[in-house]
Parts: structure tokens; sequence; C-alpha cells
């Protein structure tokens, strides 16, 4: 499935997105396909491995395949002080610190 590759070619995060570009591309194993129609919308790494119930890791190997080919673009996840701003998690910090 993933040629006995551990390691992706593409630095994913499990939050990262797929999305398929709708490039035609030949010649993908099965699996590739599958991983590809789940990428027909927004999807992270980690839903696609729950959905094609297969470890992260080889899920990572088969999405960065995609990625390699453009079949698919991969968009790191917003960085968690992008969504909630500085402030709030400082007094979260604060908050936890206090218990």
């Amino acid at each position: 499935m993933n040629g006995g590759r551990t390691r992706p070619k593409v630095e994913l995060d499990l939050l990262s997105l797929m999305l398929a570009t709708g490039r035609a591309v030949s010649g993908l194993e099965p699996e590739h396909v599958q991983a590809l129609r789940l990428c027909r919308m927004p999807i992270s790494v980690a839903e696609v491995a729950a959905r094609m119930r297969l470890p992260v890791a080889v899920v990572k190997v088969l999405v960065a395949d995609l990625v390699d080919c453009g079949a698919v673009t991969a968009q790191a996840p917003p960085s968690p002080a992008g969504i909630y701003g500085r402030d709030l998690l400082e007094k979260l910090l604060d908050g936890l610190q206090q218990i």
C-alpha cells in the first residue's frame, strides 16, 4: 500500500486540510483513489485515516503521494493563537496554573 515507506515526502499534521485539485492522475493504487475521493471536500488527515480505517502513518504516506503528484493540496492547520487570540490563551494558562 505504501511501498514499505514509513515517512511521507511532504510534512503533514493530523489537522492539515486536504483538498482535491481536480487534476487527472493515472496509475493510482486503489488506496490512493479512495483517499482522493475523500478529498473532494476539505478534510483533515485524521478524518481520512478514520474513514479509511487505516493508521495515520499510512494515510500520511498515501496523501503525501497525492500532494506530490498534484492531485491534492495540503493546507497547514491554523495555529491556536490565530484562532483564539493571545489574550484568551493567556487567561486559559493563568486559570490552569491557579488550579
